[in-house]
């Protein structure tokens, strides 16, 4: 009843009150502009906040709540679609969304050495469209001065993580204050991706060549890549591939999606790739690419053309997978899933394209490999340009640091593989995500 009656006195607040208060205060700045346009650039102080009217409830908020600020942390290494839709599904329990992301010295006594470094991965979180704000150095456990600081310094109503547990080395659990104090929230795990998973995938495109260390590759490519296609001795199936378990809807595509289209005048600018194992690199040009126009297309190539240039093994992540992770970025507008190699004329004039970018930096030069020069439409109506890759940073690259470093990832991942294997085994359905 008493909900009713305040609502029902809204006239008397919009009718009333309300313009009476405005207008004097907007006779009180009408009056102090003529005074410093009469006397001269007199300093004029801004009403101070404790004054306003919104400060002293005269101008009750009719949505009856503050912002709900949300944290989720996490060490995003490799980071991947299963990450993204983690931050995205956290990012939808509240109005901002703040992501620690863990230092390389928390991650190293915790799980093992990771692959990226903290900068490396600060670019990735920070490029995601649902992140509002980043901290660095996040510690991997929440302790009880942390989260004090997330309540009392960030504001931070929530704690959120996904439904696979997440334990300390002593058994304990990462979240465990979070819970007891009533501030943490859950999501759904993504199926069909870990950074384990991929690891495998990775060590598949270096299994089969010829050198002494193949042998290391091969055992530690088993282990990562734990229901994959090899057999139990090491040997290859049939397919030689790995088969992934991803899944791929159409709706959650569309929760990737932007949903909007380029305005009439629009400058749209066009750049393509394969864009697999999405790093910093691939961020950073994208938000240069962005920034030469005011929509950014997207084109993926298909899981062929990338084998077929880049050779069995490849991509390490296939076309829809690719996707979403090109969809999550921030300074994307749009995708066209399964691009085709050579840039038309037919298909600048489709899309409205303005301009045709190309990085300097790729896995290999494809312009010299006897092939038709897949940019000759764009370059020909002066429309195509060689933009600077902000990192030298490849997938390739990536590949060599695991491969570098083959012994420490071993022993990390037989502990992250024991704790995959309970959770898959102790799965329940989580609500819709």
């Amino acid at each position: 009843m008493g909900s009713m009656g305040w609502e029902s006195n809204y006239w008397i607040w919009d009718t009333v009150f309300i313009p009476r208060v405005m207008g004097g205060l907007m006779v009180m700045a009408a009056l102090l502009g003529l005074s410093t346009g009469y006397f001269g650039a007199l300093p004029v102080p801004g009403l101070p906040a404790a004054l306003l009217p919104s400060s002293f409830g005269l101008f009750p908020r009719r949505n009856g709540r503050k912002k709900v600020r949300v944290y989720m942390d996490g060490c995003f290494d490799l980071m991947h679609y299963g990450h993204a839709n983690a931050l995205r599904q956290a990012r939808a329990l509240g109005d901002e969304l703040v992501v620690g992301v863990v230092s390389d010295e928390e991650i190293i006594a915790n799980k093992g050495p990771p692959v990226l470094s903290l900068e490396e991965r600060m670019v990735m979180v920070s490029g995601l469209k649902w992140v509002d704000e980043v901290i660095a150095d996040a510690p991997y456990a929440i302790n009880e001065n942390f989260m004090n600081k997330l309540f009392d310094e960030y504001n931070i109503d929530y704690i959120i993580h996904g439904d696979d547990p997440c334990l300390l080395p002593d058994g304990s659990d990462a979240y465990a204050l979070a819970k007891k104090a009533g501030r943490y929230k859950q999501i759904k795990r993504t199926e069909g991706v870990s950074s384990t998973d991929i690891v495998g995938r990775m060590l598949l495109c270096v299994r089969d060549r010829p050198n002494s260390d193949n042998h290391n590759h091969s055992n530690l490519q088993r282990q990562f890549s734990h229901g994959n296609s090899h057999n139990d001795d090491g040997g290859s199936s049939s397919s030689g591939t790995r088969v992934s378990h991803f899944l791929p809807t159409s709706r959650r595509i569309v929760q990737f999606s932007n949903g909007k289209g380029p305005g009439p005048d629009a400058r749209i600018v066009y750049i393509d790739g394969a864009f697999d194992l999405f790093h910093a690199g691939h961020v950073e040009i994208l938000k240069y690419a962005r920034n030469l126009g005011d929509f950014l297309l997207v084109g993926l190539h298909t899981d062929q053309i990338i084998s077929a240039h880049r050779g069995p093994h490849h991509p390490i992540m296939n076309l829809h997978e690719r996707s979403l992770s090109v969809l999550a970025c921030r300074y994307v507008d749009e995708v066209i899933i399964g691009a085709p190699w050579e840039v038309t004329k037919d298909m600048i004039t489709t899309f409205n394209i303005s301009l045709v970018v190309h990085g300097t930096v790729a896995e290999n030069n494809d312009l010299l490999n006897g092939d038709v020069d897949p940019y000759s439409a764009p370059k020909s109506m002066g429309i195509f340009k060689i933009i600077e890759s902000p990192r030298d940073i490849t997938t390739t690259s990536i590949m060599k640091r695991i491969v570098a470093n083959h012994e420490a990832f071993k022993k990390r991942n037989e502990r992250k593989i024991e704790s995959e294997r309970r959770y898959y085994e102790d799965k329940t359905y989580v609500g819709s995500d």
